[in-house]
């Protein structure tokens, strides 16, 4: 009878097909993030993305979210990333291009940018901010080592 559990079992990559693995719950440190938006914006964040971006903190190892902000008239920079993001549009109008498609939005509407796809977002309004919430996978892209950005303009 083999004294092996399933903490100390070894495999190798011919076993890619078998693991041992046993849900647990883990918790984590904190479950809530309150008044997010009162934390006030990610200022280096925000000064290289060139629009306001407030970090919704929490301890999420797969999931990223942001608050993010489009001053009125505001383009952010044409950029790209690895993760994927989905965007739900809270306050205003406006469009984010995708490679060589443009997609309007406005409120209550949700927008998919697929990985590596250049993209930007404008504020169609000069006279009303816009806003959305940033929900991407790049913790869990980071967490692998695969996660990466490229403004247009810039090498990696």
């Amino acid at each position: 009878m083999s004294t092996k559990t399933a903490t100390t079992e070894q495999f190798s990559s011919k076993d890619f097909h078998q693991t041992f693995a046993r849900p647990q719950y883990v918790k984590p440190p904190y479950l809530i993030h309150k008044n997010v938006e009162q934390a006030g914006v990610h200022n280096q964040f925000s000064t290289e993305r060139k629009h306001p971006v407030f970090f919704v903190d929490l301890p999420s190892k797969n999931v990223s979210m942001t608050i993010g902000g489009l001053l009125p008239g505001q383009m952010t920079n044409r950029h790209r990333h690895t993760y994927e993001t989905v965007l739900y549009v809270l306050e205003g109008k406006g469009w984010t291009e995708i490679e060589d498609e443009r997609v309007e939005w406005e409120a209550g509407d949700a927008v998919y940018i697929p990985s590596w796809a250049w993209h930007r977002h404008k504020n169609l309004s000069d006279a009303e901010p816009a806003k959305y919430i940033a929900c991407e996978n790049a913790p869990q892209l980071q967490n692998l080592g695969v996660a990466l950005r490229e403004e247009e303009g810039r090498d990696l």
